[in-house]
């Protein structure tokens, strides 16, 4: 079978593609080379966060007590640079500036620069909180031998590494690339947390796949997932125009020591208090009051 193409068919597709009508709103116009957030540098920026956060387990030089500082070094100086670009970009792209090459205005590489130094000031608090995200998922998983495991093996702990980096980014008011980030985790790990959402201390998803965490969730200490949870909104008000209302809060709030176990739906903003436990394959709409047991009847 002949799969060759002849310059008829070719030229008709081209001419197809290059209607201006067929990608009205698909097509982004780069001025003089405006450039875009790279996938492949986030995700180098995302390795260096990574091998800082745990050295040893993701970097690919070998570390000892004697040389840790200078590797550190090496990575954070690499991290700021990286993300400073990919900051940039994005703040080009959400407020269409005019970037020649690799560069854009003066005003918008300052402000690049200092948000990537002002994330770096956080990367001491960010292994803190990880440290404990690391703690929650070997003592609340009977099945987690080691604290190495989780950290090389569980897509849990990925994906709330990459969340509260993405979460940071979106604290610093970075367009574009915290949504990045943490579809880069959604589809490495099958868990979709939004960068907006607010997550507490001790935070761990059990085996993981399918959970889904809304946009304006706030999730508190010591809270623990099953696979399969939706922390999603009930309904979606709409303009008069019938476009969608957004920016409103429309997720639920999760108390201190909470578990959720799989396959279960909360919906709308909701309040389940602390200490809360709801069992597995549930559908709640309103709130559940603090130390409250629910489970489907068997």
């Amino acid at each position: 079978m002949n799969y060759s193409l002849n310059n008829a068919t070719i030229n008709s597709v081209v001419d197809k593609l290059s209607q201006p009508q067929s990608y009205e709103g698909l097509y982004h116009h780069n001025p003089e080379g405006q450039a875009l957030p790279s996938e492949q540098a986030v995700r180098e920026f995302i390795a260096l966060v990574r091998s800082t956060i745990f050295p040893g387990y993701y970097s690919s030089s070998s570390l000892h007590d004697s040389t840790i500082t200078y590797h550190l070094g090496v990575a954070v100086e690499r991290m700021h640079r990286v993300l400073a670009k990919q900051i940039l970009y994005s703040l080009c792209f959400a407020e269409q500036e005019i970037c020649k090459g690799e560069s854009c205005n003066s005003e918008q590489e300052y402000k690049a620069l200092n948000i990537a130094g002002t994330f770096i000031s956080y990367l001491p608090e960010l292994r803190r909180m990880l440290a404990l995200d690391v703690e929650a998922a070997y003592q609340g998983d009977p099945a987690a031998e080691s604290i190495g495991e989780i950290i090389c093996c569980y897509p849990s702990l990925k994906a709330i590494t990459y969340h509260r980096i993405a979460h940071k980014l979106y604290e610093l008011q970075v367009p574009l690339l915290p949504r990045i980030i943490s579809e880069i985790a959604h589809s490495e790990t099958g868990i979709d947390i939004h960068p907006a959402a607010r997550i507490g201390e001790s935070f761990f998803i059990d085996h993981g796949t399918g959970v889904v965490i809304g946009a304006t969730c706030i999730i508190g200490s010591r809270v623990k997932l099953y696979q399969g949870v939706t922390l999603g909104a009930k309904s979606f008000p709409k303009a008069d125009d019938g476009s969608l209302i957004k920016g409103i809060e429309r997720h639920p709030i999760i108390g201190d020591n909470v578990i959720v176990y799989s396959n279960t739906t909360l919906l709308g903003r909701i309040n389940i208090g602390e200490s809360a436990r709801i069992g597995a394959n549930m559908w709640i709409t309103e709130d559940v009051p603090a130390g409250q047991s629910l489970s489907r009847p068997l």
